[in-house]
């Protein structure tokens, strides 16, 4: 009797441990399961610092920034200089980082200025990546952007083919930018390499600001009258520059290529005063940015000692987020919905 009892108690027992690993740890394994992944908590702050903060060329960016956070449930601020002042620049910056976010994407308005303040915040952990206007030689773990390179080829080769490839042209830019200093070589090399009937007229300092970049367009008409084209490297001075030919009459002789995808560079390009702009992935360098730093802060990427010194970088050291061509013909697609 006995001994049929204990073959109950062993029979019971084995049921007991079954039904406690079929049931009750696979509800344990469901729990895990939801907190795996991509996906952080709202005490993670990233920050996006750039400058012009109030410009509409940064708003698709920061659309990106915010659609990454998200995804990941994370939260995100959004931080700069309000004027093109170096110095206001790196404040802001300094100031972001005594706050010691979970990471921070930088866009640079100037290529060295910042790179002390960045590689302070790369010592003290903070993960710093660049989007839109590197700091090659700062600690930040990568650039995303485009390549501006390229983009002012493909300016100089629109530029042929809207000129017919024969005449002046003149080019408005802000030469102490990185990414404008590229586009800008881009297009010159470009234009002396392949259209040897382009002749460079002039190539002007706009400072990125609307009103001085429509003042050199008119210097430059003024000193060539017969100036065919004009070949502005951003938003505030394809605007300018396209006031400067209404103003002087010279819409059916002068054709603008400007740079991005603002409403009044649009608006320009719809009315055909501009006639062409050259349309960058803005979205993608915002959202892109945010996926870096996350991997980044949460140690989501193959760990390397010394990783600058192997050149394997846990994340993608350059991401070239692309460029197109924005013409009256299709400008409709590029409005903000």
């Amino acid at each position: 009797m006995k001994k049929l009892l204990m073959v109950y108690i062993v029979l019971i027992g084995t049921l007991m441990v079954y039904l406690y690993m079929a049931f009750v740890r696979g509800d344990d394994s469901g729990l895990l399961n939801e907190s795996e992944g991509l996906h952080g908590s709202m005490d993670q702050k990233y920050v996006m610092v750039n400058f012009l903060t109030g410009i509409d060329y940064w708003k698709n960016g920061l659309k990106g920034f915010e659609d990454a956070a998200e995804a990941l449930g994370v939260s995100v601020e959004y931080r700069g200089s309000t004027q093109y002042d170096v110095q206001e620049e790196v404040m802001v910056l300094e100031q972001v980082i005594a706050r010691n976010p979970a990471g921070i994407a930088v866009s640079a308005i100037n290529s060295e200025a910042l790179n002390a303040a960045i590689n302070k915040a790369v010592d003290a952990g903070i993960p710093v990546v660049m989007f839109d206007s590197d700091a090659p030689d700062s600690k930040a773990y990568s650039f995303l952007g485009t390549d501006n390179y390229k983009a002012g080829v493909t300016a100089a080769h629109k530029m042929a083919e809207l000129t017919g490839g024969i005449g002046k042209i003149g080019i408005i830019t802000h030469p102490n930018q990185l990414n404008l200093q590229e586009r800008t070589r881009g297009f010159e090399e470009t234009i002396r390499a392949s259209y040897p009937d382009l002749k460079l007229a002039g190539v002007e300092d706009g400072k990125g600001d609307q009103l001085v970049s429509e003042q050199k367009a008119v210097q430059l008409l003024a000193r060539n009258p017969d100036l065919k084209g004009i070949f502005v490297t951003e938003a505030n001075g394809g605007v300018g520059a396209g006031n400067a030919i209404l103003r002087g009459a010279k819409l059916n002789q002068v054709r603008v290529i400007s740079f991005d995808t603002d409403k009044g560079t649009l608006d320009m390009v719809k009315s055909g005063t501009i006639a062409a702009t050259i349309a960058q992935g803005t979205w993608n360098m915002g959202y892109w940015s945010l996926m870096q730093l996350f991997h980044l802060r949460n140690d989501i990427v193959e760990p390397k000692a010394n990783w600058r010194g192997s050149n394997i970088s846990p994340v993608p050291v350059y991401v070239d987020t692309g460029v197109t061509v924005v013409t009256k013909a299709d400008v409709d697609h590029y409005y903000a919905k």
